[in-house]
């Protein structure tokens, strides 16, 4: 794990458990530091576009009954394909995950190379488990509490408690969230607080907007 320095572009992970508010968080970097932002789940629907290696090996592992009209891999037709199927599950994910992972480190280096950003944050549900504390300088932690977590995917996504206790029990607990991130930003609160303790961290660096 390597440390923040002003001259260079530094690679920051950011996770944290659902509800937690991590696309806010986001938005408010995006919008005020000179950085890019990658998102594990934008980039998983990238790479199943057509043209990229991931779409063939899902076409051949889930038949052409997944495509839609515009020869596209469609979503619904996917998940339907992997439902209750946890064998075909396992082979999707290794098939996504490493995918994932080198169009990300691919374009860490790149933005490395360029030398024009501060920053550049990615973010992961699995962050942790896939071991970006071995590309990143730092890993960060969006915290809010599971009360405040419940009200918002309620609100949001009109889940029912049984469907988020399902979710929070196959996700990270906030103790090993903790011991593997170098800083937790608090977001029980609004986005006006979260903000303060970001450009805290960030107190090395001019707020400016990404270009």
């Amino acid at each position: 794990m390597g440390e923040l320095k002003v001259g260079k572009t530094n690679i920051i992970g950011i996770t944290g458990g659902v509800g937690a508010g991590k696309s806010t968080v986001l938005e408010y970097i995006k919008q005020n530091y000179n950085c890019r932002v990658i998102l594990s789940d934008d980039v998983a629907n990238d790479i199943k576009k057509k043209g990229y290696p991931a779409y063939d090996e899902l076409v051949e592992l889930l038949g052409r009954e997944i495509l839609g009209e515009d020869g596209e891999i469609d979503r619904k037709k996917m998940a339907d394909a992997i439902f209750n199927n946890k064998n075909k599950l396992k082979k999707v994910n290794n098939i996504l995950h490493p995918a994932v992972n080198t169009f990300i480190i691919n374009i860490i280096e790149s933005e490395k190379q360029s030398g024009k950003l501060d920053f550049v944050f990615v973010e992961a549900a699995l962050l942790i488990e896939n071991g970006y504390d071995k590309i990143a300088d730092e890993l960060w932690y969006v915290y809010a509490s599971e009360e405040i977590r419940r009200k918002r995917l309620k609100k949001s996504r009109g889940y029912t408690d049984e469907k988020i206790t399902d979710i929070f029990s196959k996700q990270l607990d906030d103790a090993t969230f903790r011991e593997h991130c170098q800083f937790t930003i608090d977001n029980s609160d609004s986005i006006t607080s979260a903000a303060k303790q970001i450009d805290s961290r960030l107190s090395d660096w001019n707020k400016e907007p990404a270009t």
